[in-house]
């Protein structure tokens, strides 16, 4: 294998994204999911700016400093760090992420991330979300590598199934406790003793 490709959320970072609507419903709390969800998805793909989520869902004011406190509540998960500079030494490395332009960027500085990175494949900046294969072939391309030189890192099983497809190798990073019949580490540290 010469790759790893990592998701963002529940993966690098510890929030799953599932945390987003219950975070939402702490100021509106008779907010249905969908009209969350509607303009969420929408910044997702570029469509719209991730300023328009919170101004679809209703906040006024300053609404940058609305998002910077939401995106300040999200943390990197343990062992992230320890792991992506060994496994820098060893794997080419990229981020596939379905996120807005704005967060992922956001986050990516506030880490300081960026520089282990050798692609960063954001759905906001290419318009294409995961589970769509796109997402993974052009990753795999701008890293010079074919699918199967690939191992893909997710917490959702349709995000790893869509990339096994392609012959990448699936390893699911169970942040969201669910059931996979794959290769399955709970942490960073069981990934790199498998990987590193």
């Amino acid at each position: 294998m010469k790759a790893i490709l990592l998701d963002m959320y529940g993966v690098i970072v510890k929030q799953t994204g599932d945390d987003f609507v219950p975070y939402i419903r702490q100021f509106f709390p008779d907010i249905e999911p969908e009209e969350i969800y509607d303009s969420w998805f929408r910044a997702d793909v570029g469509e719209i700016s991730s300023l328009k989520i919170w101004e679809a869902i209703g906040f006024e004011g300053d609404l940058e400093a609305v998002e910077k406190a939401y995106l300040d509540t999200i943390e990197l998960n343990d062992g992230f760090m320890e792991f992506v500079t060994a496994a820098r030494n060893r794997y080419k490395l990229a981020v596939v992420s379905n996120d807005t332009s704005r967060w992922s960027r956001y986050l990516r500085e506030k880490f300081d991330i960026n520089k282990y990175f050798d692609v960063i494949s954001i759905s906001g900046d290419l318009g294409i979300r995961k589970p769509d294969e796109r997402i993974f072939l052009l990753t795999a391309e701008k890293l010079g590598c074919s699918a199967d030189d690939c191992i893909y890192i997710d917490d959702r099983r349709k995000n790893l199934n869509a990339a096994a497809r392609l012959g990448m190798r699936p390893i699911l990073l169970n942040s969201r406790n669910v059931e996979y019949d794959g290769t399955t580490v709970n942490s960073f540290y069981e990934l790199m003793d498998l990987l590193l």
